[in-house]
């Protein structure tokens, strides 16, 4: 690793304020369980001269239930998402895949706000430099998307544009079917922006010195069917090939609103309206979940390497479909 500072911010706005100072120059670090692998293999261009610890900083760890919602902040652990008897009673899902990430080492150290943030990870974008030297491409400001005509197994099925990685993000899943929203702190004050529009095909909507320090959460109604579903290809510890989250209410039998969105197929997470009109009024069966999951693909894109995750996708949203109306509420 290279040599950089480190400053413990004991205030957000002192947080903010060394950000936005210092420009491309300065990270945060609070888990660093994304960024300390980055900066060991020296991937990116542009290296930090100084590291932003904002884990002394009071008020950003925490779960609260207020108003109809509930506000999490961004340094809780996805440990304690996971393991949170709020959590688990009120948006289950969101335990589910709090549950779901790495390895329980990773679920120790990592937080909420670091899993919604965290960098992509396309193995053209995170080639370590040691090894022949760092592979530019349009995430980094320079050069094409690799994986066009290279190894793209992983990489997006919608919304790809320039660039083609996707969001690794499985908090990001649940909180978008959720419909949760992200309050985010910066120069200019704070600002509140829903999960699902954080994401863009380069990178995610924060500006220069803006920090995410927590995620409101609107506590469904009573009665509501959530799951979480992941496929990876070593379950302990991959990332997901396709996830899947759906939230749904049935009225004896009958779909009355629904909530799709699939995971790692897209620059963020990706919602299936299609499926969601399809569902609404009709029976969850066998041939309903069917024809849901077929329009939830509806408009994929696949590259060389990776038609294979659209049937991944379709077998995820009828299994989540099906378990959700099976589930007794």
């Amino acid at each position: 690793m290279k040599r950089f500072r480190h400053m413990d911010a004991h205030t957000l706005a002192e947080a903010v304020a060394a950000l936005a100072g210092h420009g491309d120059k300065a990270r945060l670090i609070a888990g660093g369980t994304d960024l300390l692998g980055l900066l060991k293999t020296r991937a990116l261009p542009d290296y930090p001269e100084l590291l932003i610890n904002i884990k002394k900083i009071p008020g950003l760890r925490s779960i609260d239930e207020e108003g109809g919602e509930l506000r999490i902040g961004a340094l809780t652990r996805l440990e304690e998402l996971a393991a949170s008897p709020v959590i688990q009673q009120r948006i289950p899902m969101l335990a589910e895949a709090a549950e779901s990430v790495a390895m329980p080492q990773i679920r120790t150290m990592g937080t909420l706000g670091g899993n919604l943030a965290q960098d992509t990870r396309c193995w053209y974008y995170r080639y370590p430099h040691e090894i022949g030297g760092r592979i530019l491409c349009r995430r980094k400001g320079e050069g094409p998307c690799l994986a066009v005509t290279g190894d793209n197994r992983y990489h997006a099925l919608f919304g790809a544009k320039r660039c083609f990685a996707v969001c690794p993000s499985d908090t990001a899943v649940a909180l978008a079917v959720l419909d949760a929203s992200l309050q985010i702190a910066g120069p200019e004050g704070e600002r509140s922006l829903r999960v699902e529009d954080f994401y863009h095909p380069l990178g995610n909507a924060l500006g220069p010195g803006e920090i995410v320090t927590a995620v409101h959460v609107p506590i469904p109604p009573s009665g509501s069917r959530q799951v979480f579903i992941k496929h990876r290809v070593r379950r302990s510890i991959d990332f997901a090939t396709v996830s899947v989250g759906v939230a749904f209410h049935l009225d004896k039998g009958t779909c009355g609103s629904a909530r799709v969105v699939l995971g790692a197929v897209a620059p963020g997470p990706h919602r299936a309206v299609k499926a969601e009109e399809f569902l609404s009024g009709r029976a969850v069966n066998e041939d309903s979940v069917a024809a849901a999951a077929a329009a939830a693909v509806e408009g994929a894109v696949p590259l060389s390497r990776n038609a294979y995750k659209i049937d991944i996708a379709k077998a995820l949203v009828k299994r989540a479909l099906l378990a959700g109306a099976s589930h007794e509420n």
